[in-house]
């Protein structure tokens, strides 16, 4: 497949919805449809006006984001894309992990059920199953029962945890990523859950303040498994930070290396440069307030730190804050576009991109 610019577009951040909390409730059955959990759409702060973007709402009444034909006809048919990675959003962490364990079974099994395995579009859709990091055991089984799915490409995590995810007690799940080959997404939540600070001073005071400092938060775990030698011991481990804030890791990982080159006898366990590790394992995908915009250096911007190997192009499909193809800096060049309108993320789901383009 091809657009009129002559190659593909991956659209690697796509968010699938259950219809209603019924229909949720329907997929979890006995004990757990009659337990109480925040939807979604519950959350800390709110936008001004729609949480959702214009024309994504459903005449019936349902979610947006929660028809997979009209989400086909809007992200291919309109915005001209050729596949699209889906990565559920659930109800947030919750301290009832075996509900929230419950809740995301039920989210892979709609997403593979009523998504992947759809008639129109399920041959160009591609699934993130979601998994609960406080329940190793079962997140464990749930990648085991899902990873042999043909068009399942990826395992998805909160980016709102306990403990940053370096600690030694995640390691089943690093284990168990690399022996499925599928790469690990860590997004923000929706959902109220667990309502820790989203920063390590406190919380915010309006939305717009949450929007602009939260993907930071991806430094902390980014930072804390470099130290913890995550990467060293997982060497096909792949990670990508769906939520924006690749234009926070070039002076982030610059302040890691300059501090980290006299020390490295003090983490053996890994002992290259902090930047050592970013190649082939750390992959991002842009958000709307990331790049400098329109600057004459947005070129050499991508270029620092090999972002322009790691970055790639997510729409969040459907929510408030839609990025568009449109508003990816002009000043980039033709093959830097290429990877990551697509290059990038068709190399690391494997997808099915003609060998020709």
């Amino acid at each position: 497949m091809t657009t009129a610019q002559g190659h593909p577009r991956v659209d690697a951040s796509v968010h699938p919805f259950f219809r209603s909390d019924a229909d949720l409730r329907a997929y979890l059955g006995d004990p757990w449809s009659g337990r109480g959990f925040p939807t979604p759409d519950v959350t800390y702060t709110a936008p001004l006006g729609d949480r959702y973007a214009a024309g994504t709402k459903l005449a019936d009444g349902s979610h947006p984001g929660s028809d997979p034909e009209e989400t086909g006809r809007a992200v291919f048919d309109q915005r001209g894309f050729d596949y699209a990675v889906l990565h559920p959003m659930t109800v947030g962490v919750l301290p009832d992990w075996h509900l929230e364990s419950a809740i995301s079974a039920a989210a892979n099994r709609m997403l593979v059920e009523r998504w992947l395995d759809s008639d129109r579009y399920g041959s160009r859709y591609f699934g993130t199953i979601r998994v609960n990091p406080n329940d190793l055991d079962a997140a464990v089984r749930e990648i085991n029962r899902w990873k042999d799915h043909p068009r399942v490409v990826q395992i998805g995590l909160p980016m709102q945890t306990q403990a940053p995810y370096g600690r030694p007690h995640y390691r089943p799940l690093w284990r168990a990523a690399v022996d499925a080959g599928l790469p690990v997404a860590i997004h923000w939540e929706m959902g109220q859950g667990i309502t820790h600070p989203p920063t390590p001073s406190g919380t915010a005071r309006t939305y717009q303040q949450l929007v602009g400092f939260q993907p930071l938060n991806f430094v902390y775990h980014l930072m804390n498994m470099i130290a913890e030698g995550v990467f060293e011991e997982f060497s096909d481990l792949r990670l990508v930070f769906a939520d924006g804030a690749a234009d926070m890791l070039t002076p982030m990982i610059w302040r890691m290396d300059t501090f980290g080159r006299p020390h490295l006898e003090q983490t053996p366990w890994a002992p290259r440069m902090p930047s050592d590790y970013l190649p082939g394992h750390v992959f991002f995908v842009n958000g709307r307030l990331d790049t400098p915009g329109e600057a004459g250096f947005a070129a050499e911007w991508l270029r620092m730190t090999g972002k322009e190997d790691m970055l790639m192009f997510g729409s969040s499909y459907p929510d408030w804050q839609l990025a568009t193809v449109e508003s990816l800096p002009h000043g980039w060049t033709a093959e830097q576009r290429e990877k990551v309108l697509w290059r990038n993320a068709a190399g690391l789901y494997r997808l099915p991109v003609p060998t020709a383009a």
